[in-house]
């Protein structure tokens, strides 16, 4: 997969860019970088930072579906999540704009979330999975849910509670580069969740780490 972080620039001319927060400009389009990434032959998942850029954006995206070899994700944090100081997107307003553009689609819709080495983080509540699986109850495309690794620890009947909602739902579990995660934390999740229903983005190094633990096959 080949992830691209998008928003609207912030000066004319107003287009879809690969930028995140706080930047506000790019030389990198959304339409140049689509028309790079047909010719890989590889997934691609569009992390959507601004409400402005998704319309534009599903309309590029339906350009080039043909052309396209692997699956599309849709991602957006459309939820105040553990430690979240960003503000989400609306999710019906996000929903809105994807929902009947991206019938084929993954949807990946995840919390706002922090992490501080200085802190007790907290896990995700259950107010938080309620909330989630409330909104995602009457869609009907396979829908991920992108968790922050060293969030899910302590978290693990909340996901165990919203897997078994549904056979669409599954977990992404993701890393921020200066997290400080323990990767055995991560074992109860591969060992009782079926391996289908879990996708990892972590750093090359925990990745190894996680697979040469024993428990891990």
């Amino acid at each position: 997969m080949i992830e691209a972080d998008v928003l609207l620039r912030g000066q004319d001319p107003k287009e879809p860019i690969m930028a995140h927060p706080p930047d506000n400009d790019s030389d990198i389009t959304l339409q140049d970088w689509l028309k790079v990434v047909v010719k890989s032959g590889k997934g691609i998942k569009l992390d959507f930072k601004s409400l402005a850029a998704v319309s534009q954006s599903m309309i590029l995206l339906e350009e080039v579906r043909d052309q396209l070899q692997g699956p599309v994700w849709i991602n957006a944090d459309v939820l105040p999540g553990p430690g979240g100081k960003a503000t989400p997107l609306d999710p019906h307003v996000f929903l809105q704009e994807v929902a009947q553009r991206s019938e084929n689609d993954v949807l990946s819709l995840g919390w706002t979330t922090g992490w501080d080495v200085d802190v007790d983080n907290r896990g995700y509540s259950w107010e938080m999975v309620h909330q989630m699986e409330e909104l995602c109850r009457s869609l009907k495309q396979p829908v991920t849910f992108p968790v922050r690794a060293a969030l899910i620890p302590v978290s693990f009947p909340q996901f165990q509670w919203l897997l078994e909602r549904s056979d669409r739902y599954s977990l992404t579990v993701w890393t921020g580069k200066d997290d400080v995660l323990n990767v055995e934390d991560l074992l109860p999740y591969r060992q009782n969740f079926n391996k289908t229903r879990i996708y990892y983005d972590l750093l090359e190094s925990q990745f190894k780490q996680f697979k040469g633990l024993p428990g891990y096959s």
